[in-house]
């Protein structure tokens, strides 16, 4: 019997169970607080982790696990499942691969220029400092026990009620214009090919999840508008529009690199289904986007 443990059943790791969990007899997922209603959240049994103290129920279920999906980020003060389950970590038996969900945002920022796996992290925020702390940790324990230990590093995730056509019909979408600045992106459903390809390989290298085109902000938007048959967002300069943003949007801002993709198709072998945020804007369109009320996070 193959069990999955997810440490926090956010919006990756539910549509990773939802697109592949019948691959497991059973699902494990860890919340803090009441389970989500739903289909997504009917499709794994609810082990408490307030962050702090492992339960003798987790205990028992790293035990059992064959493959652990890790997606909790960690806080200044370290990785809280490391922090609270290195032990039971530690005496489970290395029968499956765990999978790491980091972010693009340890690169830092590299003025556009192009990144990849081989490029030496230089994280400026303290979130992505402690980002690279944590997966460095959680390879450190794979060396240790055995167990392989892949790092996804995600860039900018969208998906079903979580996207730019969301923010465009809400009505509050603004185009900020920065000279240079572009973002990748990745759909959801890519984010849950790459988690799957890596468990079932036990890879123990790192991967950027990202897509092909890194693009400006407003070229995404204004397709979404157009998808919508909407006038495009307002266009505001970064001078003018810095002041008002808040902290944590600044700090993204303040990076800007393209992340490449290429040993996500190589050693993977993953193909994107959504390679651009054009064809994944079609899709959702089509599917009825923008729903009511959206995705949580």
């Amino acid at each position: 019997m193959s069990t999955l443990l997810c440490f926090g059943f956010g919006y990756s790791a539910r549509h990773y169970v939802a697109s592949y969990g019948g691959r497991y007899h059973r699902v494990i997922a860890t919340m803090r607080a009441a389970p989500p209603t739903g289909p997504l959240g009917a499709q794994a049994d609810i082990c408490r982790f307030d962050g702090v103290t492992a339960c003798g129920a987790l205990a028992a279920a790293i035990a059992d696990a064959d493959a652990i999906l890790l997606s909790i980020p960690p806080t200044e003060h370290g990785d809280p499942v490391l922090s609270a389950c290195a032990d039971a970590l530690a005496r489970a038996p290395p029968k499956g691969g765990i999978v790491y969900l980091s972010s693009v945002g340890v690169y830092g920022n590299h003025d556009g220029a192009l990144v990849d796996e081989t490029t030496t992290p230089r994280p400026t925020s303290e979130r992505s400092r402690v980002r690279l702390a944590a997966e460095t940790a959680w390879r450190k324990l794979g060396q240790e026990t055995g167990r392989a230990v892949g790092v996804l590093r995600l860039a900018g995730i969208y998906g079903p009620g979580r996207n730019a056509l969301v923010q465009v019909a809400g009505g509050g979408a603004r185009a900020i214009l920065k000279t240079g600045q572009v973002f990748n992106r990745i759909h959801v459903a890519d984010i849950a090919q790459a988690i799957d390809a890596a468990l079932i390989h036990h890879q123990t290298e790192v991967f950027n999840v990202a897509d092909d085109e890194p693009s400006p902000p407003q070229d995404v938007l204004g397709f979404a508008a157009a998808l919508l048959g909407r006038p495009p967002p307002p266009q505001i300069p970064w001078a003018d529009a810095a002041a008002s943003l808040s902290p944590l949007a600044r700090s993204f801002y303040a990076e800007n690199r393209r992340v490449a993709n290429g040993r996500l198709k190589t050693t993977l072998a993953v193909r994107l289904h959504y390679p651009t945020y054009r064809e994944g804007l079609r899709a959702l369109f089509a599917a009825g986007e923008p729903h009511a009320g959206g995705e949580p996070n």
